[in-house]
């Protein structure tokens, strides 16, 4: 939200735990954003920050061309908060040493408190041991001019600094992962004590802002949005409206890959439960066609996605059922980590993660314009603002599903015989989850028809028929996930279940890897 007044704006240098550190800054009501390294002097420019967070990374500082942070940003006069590599470069940027070849810290060690300061208060005391995450190589051997050392480990004498004065505080541990027990209280008391700023992140007064911006962007402009079945699109779709009335039609693209049942439901909330103008274009056959043959998931994804754009167009051709003037916008449900992961500031892979999504614009011949008015959220926050919106409860607390639907839940070849498989087992699964009261617990469950087929024995035949794998995982905001601990009376349940009441499926497994950001779904 780059109109608000009070933003504490996070340089990425790299580090998978970037995404958390604006979390915990929102956590704690304040807004943030974050920009890699490379676009940080015009971001300090447009937003203004009353504060600045320098994030981690895979670099180090004492490699030729490493990143570094402009210097307009150590001479802007706003507080700063360095984090790992975010603490050897304000080090080194500033006057001081860091130096490599010395023990590495990986994972948890401790951290005693040589001094008292402004971001240990009330959290930490002087003298006192804690508990911190470590994750680094290289360390801090020579303070820069004007700092104190204020805290200690076993293999980084100077893991933790501050200069009172232009208020600059660093930390060579992560305060932003739960592994610091206390990073989020430190966080906040770097935003709050240190900065001065306000809890004003609300998702009422983002609301407000959002409503305001969407009319001033769409002026007297129509809008059409796709929905995907998914609680990102319906709120979007939802917000729109509420800005900009009837000039909103909903398209909702039945592609044959969605869940059972769901195309009833979206249909029966947006036509029944908010009478929002809604076109329901069932194109399941011109998606399984396309991807009849296609074994690769990323050309999966890549097909699906060139195939929504072309249903848009369709529509924005025909005027979407708004008497022949065609709309001037598409709106869709793209959220922060969609554009987060979609640009890399160390050139790393997370440029193809969001291969199905538009968030890199739209085709000129469209000749419409992006409108993505939740691309500032995290999905948490996007639930957060449905309730707001007065969403039903169980739509906003359903769980995740991806753009390609069910094709990145069936590796090999989509046959329409093999996602009826899937979508029933798919079913059943959640059925017994939602029996067993642990729907909410869960950030996103789902079945996997794997490309292979086992040999089992049912009665008194043989069979060779396909194996089901079920993943279920925990998350906050679904940029790390770990697997949930079903105990085994649960799935052997379930099991039962499924290969008794699916024809074609003999073997289910369960899935209990944990995945690192952005890879959530299977494929």
């Amino acid at each position: 939200m780059s109109d608000s007044p009070e933003t504490v704006l996070i340089i990425d240098f790299g580090s998978q735990f970037t995404q958390l550190i604006a979390r915990r800054v929102r956590e704690s009501g304040v807004y943030s954003e974050i920009v890699p390294f490379q676009r940080a002097e015009a971001a300090l420019r447009d937003l203004q920050p009353k504060a600045v967070i320098l994030s981690g990374g895979p670099a180090s500082v004492l490699e030729p061309g490493s990143p570094r942070a402009p210097m307009a940003i150590y001479d802007a006069g706003v507080p700063i908060l360095g984090l790992c590599y975010g603490e050897q470069v304000m080090a080194a940027q500033l006057g001081g040493k860091v130096e490599g070849e010395h023990h590495r810290e990986f994972g948890r060690a401790e951290v005693e408190v040589v001094e008292s300061c402004a971001l240990f208060d009330g959290v930490w005391k002087e003298g006192g041991r804690y508990p911190v995450w470590m994750s680094h190589g290289d360390r801090v051997t020579v303070l820069p001019r004007g700092f104190r050392r204020i805290g200690a480990s076993a293999n980084a004498p100077i893991a933790a600094i501050a200069d009172d004065v232009r208020r600059f505080y660093a930390t060579q541990f992560h305060l932003e992962v739960a592994h610091t027990p206390d990073g989020a209280r430190l966080i906040a008391n770097f935003v709050h004590n240190i900065a001065g700023l306000r809890r004003d992140w609300t998702m009422a007064a983002f609301r407000a802002q959002a409503v305001a911006r969407i009319r001033a962007q769409v002026g007297e402009g129509r809008v059409v949005c796709g929905l995907s079945g998914g609680v990102d699109s319906a709120v979007a779709a939802v917000l729109i409206h509420e800005a900009i009335g009837e000039r909103l039609t909903c398209v909702f693209v039945d592609h044959g890959l969605l869940r059972q049942g769901e195309a009833g439901e979206v249909v029966e909330l947006f036509r029944h439960h908010y009478n929002i103008p809604l076109a329901h274009v069932d194109v399941s056959k011109m998606f399984l066609d396309a991807l009849s043959g296609v074994t690769d998931p990323e050309e999966k994804r890549k097909t699906i996605g060139r195939l929504f754009v072309e249903v848009f167009e369709a529509r924005a051709k025909a005027g979407a059922g708004d008497g022949g003037g065609g709309p001037a916008f598409l709106a869709q449900g793209t959220l922060y980590p969609d554009v987060i992961e979609s640009v890399s500031p160390t050139g790393g892979p997370s440029v193809t993660i969001k291969s199905h999504h538009n968030v890199g614009g739209l085709p000129q011949r469209m000749n419409m314009r992006l409108l993505e008015p939740l691309r500032e959220l995290f999905k948490d926050e996007v639930r957060a603002l449905g309730r707001e919106l007065g969403l039903p409860e169980d739509f906003v607390r359903r769980h995740p599903f991806p753009g390609p639907g069910l094709a990145v839940r069936c590796p090999g070849e989509i046959t329409p015989e093999k996602l009826a498989i899937l979508r029933r087992a798919d079913a059943i699964y959640l059925d017994e989850i939602r029996k067993a009261g642990l729907y909410d617990a869960i950030w996103q469950a789902f079945a996997v028809l794997l490309p292979v087929r086992s040999v089992g024995v049912m009665g008194d035949g043989r069979t060779y028929d396909h194996v089901c794998a079920l993943r279920a995982v925990t998350s906050v905001d679904g940029m790390t996930a770990d697997f949930f601990p079903f105990d085994m009376g649960f799935l052997g349940k379930v099991a039962t279940r499924i290969i008794n009441e699916v024809r074609g499926i003999n073997r289910v497994v369960y899935d209990v890897t944990s995945k690192p950001p952005g890879t959530i779904e299977w494929e």
